[in-house]
């Protein structure tokens, strides 16, 4: 399966003038925790988070008028839409970011995959495969129990 099957689209952007007062306030309009900052080529320049806002401005008395290219990640690790999951599960492992942005085959974002998108994922997959099992327990007791049904005596 490829990355682009688990991803966000469209994206929440924002150009890298917008101020950290506005960025915080379109993370909570679109209940997000990180926008792509964007030029006016759609390139991508960097991700700002709620975090970053936190840590990089509030913390810092830095006024909120301050414009998220200071504030962002300029170094941004990708995935590109082509890669398969594993792909992604590695480079989550090996970066520590809990967000990567998808790239398109021309370089422009196509959507946003984040580490709780594959932690749904996970938990459906078990999901499917332990529905059946607990569904089978909870029909017939008698399996978990022994025999009679009846719980085993304890000390």
């Amino acid at each position: 399966m490829k990355a682009s099957e688990y991803m966000m689209s469209p994206v929440v952007t924002v150009r890298p003038d917008t101020s950290a007062a506005q960025a915080a306030r379109r993370m909570r309009q679109d209940s997000v925790g990180c926008l792509l900052v964007v030029d006016d080529s759609g390139d991508l320049r960097g991700i700002v988070t709620d975090r970053d806002l936190v840590m990089r401005c509030l913390a810092l008395d830095i006024p909120p008028d301050t414009p998220v290219s200071r504030l962002m990640t300029p170094s941004v690790i990708t995935l590109a839409s082509t890669d398969d999951i594993r792909t992604a599960y590695r480079t989550f492992r090996r970066s520590g970011v809990r967000r990567l942005p998808v790239m398109d085959e021309n370089g422009h974002v196509a959507g946003l995959l984040t580490i709780d998108d594959l932690f749904l994922d996970v938990f459906q997959r078990l999901a499917d495969v332990l529905g059946p099992v607990a569904w089978t327990v909870l029909r017939d007791p008698s399996d978990s129990y022994g025999v009679s049904g009846d719980p085993p005596d304890t000390p």
